[in-house]
């Protein structure tokens, strides 16, 4: 009885019923596409758009409209001009997308500073997961079930894309609208996960989960499944850990995706340090 009453007791309040619903919405649509971005290598893209949307955001508070389409549009924006970098200069795809997304960073901050305001928009870096309100859920639960709906109609082409992009092309499928498309994707996954764990931390979420369940398996279909399981595992450890310990809650959910990989990299079957450690170990033993 006292441990359902603990299990129990942070959910008796309304705020962290709606905390609880943010955090396993992001966590799903980032441990869905965490898996692309990981085999893909576009860990350092996520981070690029993640931090990219910041002056986004605080436009739109200056023009009074929802923070999702002021972080969506510039994260795309974000896209677009890392492509366009890319494509018409000799410059490289990880300086271009180190150039923009500090740049759009540096202008977000620029425009914090200098607009006065009677909202912390702090929390925009850092996330106000407990200050969730009814209408913020509701527009991460579109956003995400959209997201999540997009993924899964498409996602024999972007599976085969990410493990072959000449032989999608080959087949009649179009490589650069699928890498397109994941990056669209990628800029409304940023989104979702902003109100949950701030600019700062949602790449945390875009490239842990996936990561951790890399070391776990070497079959795509189960990382899909691992991944986005391992991201609400975090959600509900971590909301319970701040509730409790009385600190940040997106703090604390990173902290323990963290705690999982590193899990993950130590004792991982196939892939742990530990593991394969002893197997070595016990092959170089003499008959």
């Amino acid at each position: 009885m006292i441990i359902l009453d603990w299990l129990l007791e942070p959910f008796a309040y309304e705020f962290m019923q709606r905390a609880l619903a943010v955090a396993i919405t992001s966590g799903v649509v980032c441990g869905v596409l965490s898996c692309w971005l990981v085999l893909i290598g576009w860990s350092l893209m996520g981070d690029a758009v993640s931090h990219a949307v910041l002056p986004g955001v605080v436009i739109a508070y200056l023009l009074g409209t929802p923070f999702a389409l002021g972080a969506l549009v510039f994260g795309l924006l974000a896209v677009a001009l890392i492509g366009l970098v890319r494509s018409t200069s000799r410059v490289k795809s990880d300086a271009a997308i180190g150039v923009v997304f500090t740049t759009l960073f540096a202008l977000g901050l620029v425009l914090i500073s200098v607009v006065p305001s009677q909202t912390d928009l702090g929390h925009i870096l850092f996330g106000n997961l407990l200050g969730v309100s009814a209408a913020d859920l509701v527009q991460v639960v579109l956003l995400g079930a959209f997201t999540l709906a997009v993924v899964l109609v498409k996602r024999r082409d972007l599976v085969l894309y990410a493990f072959d992009p000449d032989h999608a092309g080959a087949i009649g499928l179009k490589p650069r609208w699928l890498g397109a498309l994941l990056l669209v994707l990628l800029a409304l996954t940023v989104v979702v996960a902003l109100q949950a764990v701030g600019v700062v931390l949602v790449v945390a979420l875009l490239i842990i989960p996936g990561a951790t369940a890399y070391l776990l398996t070497d079959r795509f279909a189960v990382m899909l499944v691992l991944s986005p399981a391992i991201a609400v595992v975090s959600a509900v450890a971590g909301l319970y850990a701040s509730y409790y310990l009385d600190t940040a809650s997106g703090g604390m959910i990173v902290l323990t995706m963290g705690a999982l990989f590193a899990l993950a990299y130590l004792f991982s079957p196939s892939q742990g340090i530990l593991p394969r450690s002893l197997r070595r170990r016990t092959a170089a033993v003499p008959e």
